[in-house]
C-alpha cells in the first residue's frame, strides 16, 4: 500500500508579519491548551500578535480560569452566556456577570451570545430570551455585544433590532455567510469577523464577502482549538494561525499581508477599545 504523502504545512513564523496583529476570539482557557498554553501565547507574539480577546463561555468560566492570563496582559477578555448553554441559564448569572464586567477592566464585550439553531439543544424562544437579556446588560454597561448565529441569522437580527442596537457598536463573530448578508450587516454599522475556514476551497460565498467588507470595518479571528486556516485545516487551531487568513484575505483584495494584518488590528483595536 502506497504510503500517504506527508502535507507541506508552512509555519506561521514564515509570514514574517509585524507585532501589530489582534487575534479578536480564542478559547485558550479550554483543556485543549493545558499542556502548552505559556508556549502557544508566546508563539502569537512571535508571529504578530499583539493582543489576543480570550472568550470566557459563561461567570463559571471565568471564575474558574481568569487566573490563566495574570501575566498576560496582552489578553483580554470576553464574557458570555453561549446560545448553546442558555437552557441552564439562571438569572443570577446575569447577576454575576454584571459583577465582574464593573469590576475588571480587561472585559470588553459581552459576548459571545446569540443564537444556534444548528444544534437544537435548545428550544429557540429559551434562546432568544437569554440572548435580549444579555444585549440588555451590554447596553447598561455601554460594552458592544458579539454575536454567535448559526443557522438564525434572520431572528438573530431581530432581537438585536428590538433591542436597539442597528448603528450601536456590534461584532458579527465568526462570520460564514455570502456577500449580501455581509452588505445587510454592514448597512447596520456593525463589524465583521473573519474566521479561518475562509481559507477553505469552496468557500466562494464566504471569499466574495470577504472581498467586499472593508478593512476598517473587518476583524480576524482563530476561534481555537476550533477551524484552523489552511494549510494547518484539520489540526489544532491556535493564534498564531490567524496569520495565514490574513494572508489569503490580502490576496482576495490585491493587497500585502502586512496591510490586511494591520488594518484589522486597528479595527479590533478601535471596536474594543484597547
Amino acid at each position: 500500500m502506497a504510503k500517504k504523502k506527508k502535507k507541506n504545512r508552512p509555519e506561521p513564523e514564515s509570514l514574517g508579519l509585524p507585532r501589530v496583529g489582534v487575534e479578536s476570539h480564542a478559547h485558550l482557557d479550554l483543556e485543549d491548551f493545558d499542556e502548552d498554553r505559556e508556549a502557544i501565547l508566546a508563539r502569537a507574539r512571535d508571529c504578530g500578535i499583539a493582543r489576543i480577546g480570550n472568550v470566557f463561555l459563561g461567570p463559571d468560566a471565568y471564575e474558574k480560569n481568569r487566573h490563566l492570563f495574570d501575566d498576560h496582559p496582552e489578553v483580554f477578555f470576553l464574557l458570555g452566556v453561549h446560545p448553546n448553554d442558555s437552557g441552564t441559564y439562571q438569572p443570577e448569572q446575569l447577576v454575576r456577570m454584571r459583577e465582574h464586567f464593573r469590576a475588571e477592566s480587561r472585559l470588553k464585550a459581552v459576548g459571545e451570545i446569540g443564537l444556534d439553531y444548528y444544534w437544537e439543544r435548545v428550544p429557540n424562544d429559551i434562546q432568544q430570551r437569554v440572548f435580549a437579556e444579555q444585549l440588555e446588560l451590554a447596553r447598561e454597561l455601554g460594552l458592544p455585544p458579539v454575536i454567535h448565529s448559526r443557522d438564525a441569522h434572520e431572528d438573530a437580527v431581530a432581537v438585536l433590532r428590538e433591542g436597539g442596537f442597528i448603528g450601536q457598536p456590534v461584532l458579527w463573530h465568526c462570520y460564514g455567510s455570502g456577500p449580501d448578508f455581509a452588505r445587510e450587516l454592514l448597512d447596520y454599522g456593525w463589524t465583521i469577523s473573519i474566521p479561518g475556514p475562509v481559507t477553505y476551497r469552496k468557500n466562494e460565498e464566504l471569499c466574495e464577502a470577504a472581498k467586499l467588507i472593508p478593512l476598517d470595518r473587518m476583524v480576524i479571528e482563530s476561534d481555537c482549538p476550533f477551524l484552523s486556516p489552511e494549510p494547518w485545516r484539520g489540526k489544532r487551531n491556535h493564534p498564531a494561525l490567524t496569520g495565514f487568513t490574513a494572508a489569503f484575505i490580502a490576496t482576495l483584495k490585491g493587497l500585502s499581508s502586512e496591510e490586511v494584518w494591520e488594518a484589522t488590528g486597528q479595527t479590533a483595536k478601535r471596536f474594543f477599545v484597547l
